[in-house]
């Protein structure tokens, strides 16, 4: 196999349009270790989101290797750098392998009595004196859904706390906000072999190259075959994606809604509409037009820094499509205006109508790996099984499945999100928070409050994690946790494949899973169904997933046909499987029916521009009736335009070596390698201006903190400063991109705006012919500089 760091996509295997994408099995195992001398356990990978299908090698009770799943209809077989190498982390040496707890401050070993016990109490004695609302919880996007659900179950239904969120809130909850707003449910409507079927690309914020390497390779793939899909990308930086492009629009970070209300105002100023798809199954389409006509690509232009000759060739590459996938990620998501650009998005789809066929969706896409999960199971700001926090129906179900009264489930007003719940912490009324799996020391933006938020001393907090981490070293109790490979779960990507994933090997020492802690927490804090049953009755992994399917019966993503023994073995199997689909549903809305109906939908949507929650009345009025949505938005100017002070706008991003903190990816050897320190992107214009030159050490600085490393002069917009937000103060000295970044978010999906931040660049030191330690294989490649 080729270097798999150099060569992050590997070789290519081009296919044509309408074709099947051709298998490739890529594999990594310990050196000396041969594939016929290791047990291969069926599994998918956990570091991002494509959910690629891989098995296992166990030799001697250790994880000794991978490789991708041929049989697999996600991957065929590839595996990304970070699927190849990240499993070492769990062989790491600094593992948590016991409780600890903290004692005259300072955290020391414990029991899992002891440990569990300190929570259970001090959770009664807050219940006691505040009640619920002073419980919250914060889960991950890397869990299983059996963890999941028992947590909802747990803290909705057990417990009666609306505070319970996941950092997907950071990732992926502008994608089933605009989901809901456009179709009346979350879900995404296509099926990975719409790539294989398109014959254009639409990627909008989308650096898919980096952040979905294995999707990445299918649409190579389809580019170097016979008959290339055209491909138009909207990044503010140069990656391979935009390299590749027939059309690349480098906006201005913030400006997404302006754009895309000029590509829709030529489509329809052209007439590339689906007009007997647009009458027959949308509403809302005069408001629509009536709002992008003041969207011509000259004024477009003008807000987005982009030629207006750019905009109207990106649209005519769109319109003339006849089988269009568009796709956006954290570019639309953690920007500006997230959730309305997200729906321009969606809007544009339905204008054409390319939905339910294949080679024609969109997909609004998950950043990690079992972010739908968060979403179906309602440990985010959903509730379980898209089911409407306004719709009493849907609270009376939830009810009768949990066997509590009705008025146990919150359900006064929208389930919280992260921001809120913190501001409640910071304000004294929140008390107790459990954190699992995640580390928001480094993933939540504003970092020094949030810090100050952690440290109260009237917050108790919990943390689960596998690992020592910027957010354990704040903790009361640290409780260690099994990781992918070390239990049994599911979990779902975002083209709804679900796969199962088998404990391989045991975890260390003393650690535990996340759904065994769950249980072991609900039962010592006594949590009853009415008939006085345990709330959580189950033991096993697979029971848990038995009762979720239950729970989703009926609903859009009806999990009632799946079953271990049925996702063994084989591919994974998309969502709805039910009766009717015993193998599971490719595609979502084939007929062009949505799941809209007041009685069924999952929101009654919202204003865009304010994010005011509208009420069942006005949802009725615009008279769905199972008809997609278009939802109009004006474009607006940040709430931090950059200025004399702060003239440069800060994006952060990812990169192909490091997931989310680098809680696991940096423990690998070969990914750590590869990208070792954070780093800092500026244009060549504003290198010359500033007087920066290559690998010299920089300070960018916010109106709320300010970190340094060392400089990349890359392809990245001029008046743009990008950098990696994967690293924190255990990755080195003010390496935090998150200091940096405002703690705002976007008024729908709540999710935080990391895109636009008005910032100021100060050289501090020369580089002394050191380049930055960025990778020069990605979008962070050094350009040359000519005087």
């Amino acid at each position: 196999m080729t270097d798999r760091i150099s060569d992050i996509w590997g070789e290519r295997t081009p296919y044509a349009q309408g074709g099947e994408w051709p298998d490739r099995v890529d594999i990594h195992l310990l050196d000396g270790v041969r594939p016929d001398e290791v047990r291969w356990v069926q599994s998918a990978c956990v570091l991002c989101s494509n959910g690629c299908g891989m098995d296992i090698g166990v030799r001697d009770g250790k994880i000794v290797g991978v490789r991708g799943r041929a049989v697999d209809r996600v991957n065929h077989g590839r595996l990304g750098p970070k699927g190849l190498f990240g499993w070492q982390a769990n062989a790491a040496a600094d593992r948590l392998t016991t409780p600890q707890i903290r004692r005259d401050g300072q955290l020391v070993d414990a029991s899992w009595d002891e440990a569990m016990t300190v929570i259970a109490d001090r959770s009664r004695q807050i219940l006691a004196e505040s009640g619920p609302l002073a419980m919250g919880f914060y889960t991950s996007g890397q869990l299983f859904l059996e963890d999941y659900y028992a947590l909802a179950v747990l803290a909705r239904g057990g417990i009666g706390t609306p505070h319970l969120d996941g950092n997907t809130r950071l990732c992926t909850a502008t994608a089933g906000a605009a989901l809901k707003e456009s179709f009346g449910c979350d879900g995404d409507p296509g099926s990975l072999t719409d790539i294989d079927a398109c014959d254009t690309l639409f990627a909008v914020g989308h650096n898919l190259a980096e952040t979905q390497t294995v999707l990445w390779m299918r649409m190579l793939d389809r580019l170097h075959g016979p008959d290339r899909p055209k491909l138009v990308v909207v990044d503010p930086r140069r990656t391979k994606v935009a390299e590749l492009a027939d059309v690349h629009l480098a906006i201005r970070s913030g400006t997404n809604v302006a754009l895309l209300n000029a590509i829709q105002h030529e489509l329809i100023e052209h007439d590339w509409i689906d007009h007997e798809f647009v009458d027959s199954h949308t509403v809302e389409v005069g408001r629509l037009s009536k709002m992008v006509a003041a969207y011509p690509p000259e004024r477009a232009a003008q807000i987005c820094g982009v030629d207006a000759a750019d905009i109207r060739r990106a649209a005519e590459v769109i319109g003339s499509a006849e089988r269009l996938v568009s796709t956006c990620l954290q570019g639309v998501y953690q920007s500006h205006q997230a959730t309305a650009a997200a729906c321009q998005v969606n809007n544009i789809t339905l204008l054409r109508g390319m939905i339910g066929k294949p080679g024609c969706t969109v997909f609004q896409m998950n950043g990690q790996p079992t972010a739908e999960n968060t979403r179906e199971t309602g440990a985010n700001g959903d509730l379980t099984a898209t089911r409407n926090w306004q719709n009493p129906a849907h609270i009376a179900e939830l009810a009768r499945l949990w066997g509590v009264p009705e008025q146990q489930i919150p359900s006064w007003g929208p389930p919280a999100h992260i921001m809120q719940i913190l501001r409640y912490a910071e304000q004294g009324s929140l008390r107790f928070l459990w954190v699992t799996g995640t580390n928001p020391m480094v993933s939540l933006p504003d970092l020094a409050r949030i810090g100050d938020i952690l440290r109260r001393p009237e917050l108790f907090l919990v943390v689960t994690d596998a690992f020592p981490t910027e957010t354990t070293e704040l903790a009361d109790v640290v409780l260690p946790a099994a990781l992918w490979g070390e239990k049994t779960g599911t979990f779902t990507n975002y083209d709804r494949t679900v796969h199962l994933s088998e404990q391989a090997v045991e975890p260390p020492g003393r650690a535990r899973s996340d759904l065994a802690i769950f249980l072991d927490y609900a039962e010592r804090l006594g949590l009853t169904r009415t008939d006085g049953s345990p709330l959580l009755p189950w033991r096993t992994p697979q029971e848990v997933f038995g009762a979720f399917a239950e729970a989703t019966r009926g609903r859009l993503c009806d999990y009632t046909g799946l079953s271990y023994d049925k996702l063994r073995g084989g591919s994974g199997v998309q969502w709805p499987c039910d009766a009717d689909h015993p193998d599971g549903t490719e595609r979502l809305y084939t007929d062009h029916t949505f799941w809209s109906g007041v009685d069924v939908c999952e929101d009654y949507g919202h204003d865009l521009l304010t994010g005011a929650t509208q009420e069942r009345k006005d949802y009725a009025a615009l008279h769905t009736e199972g008809r997609a949505i278009f939802k109009a938005a004006d474009y607006v100017e940040p709430a931090e335009p950059v200025d004399d002070d702060y003239p440069l706008l800060f994006t952060t991003g990812r990169t192909a070596y490091h997931f989310h903190t680098r809680t696991k990816t940096a423990r690998a050897p070969e990914l750590q390698h590869a990208a070792p320190e954070a780093w800092v992107e500026i244009s060549p214009a504003d290198a010359a201006r500033l007087g920066v030159a290559e690998g010299d050490l920089v300070a960018v600085e916010s109106r709320r903190g300010r970190m340094q490393a060392r400089a990349r002069v890359s392809g990245v917009r001029e008046g743009v400063v990008f950098a990696p937000f994967h690293y924190g103060s255990r990755a080195g000295s003010g390496h935090a991109a998150n200091a940096v970044t405002q703690p705002t978010w976007d008024p729908v999906s709540k999710q935080p705006l990391f895109k636009t931040a008005a910032v100021r660049l100060e050289k501090l030191a020369d580089s002394g012919g050191v380049p930055a330690p960025a990778p020069s294989t990605t979008a962070s490649a050094p350009v040359e500089v000519t005087a």
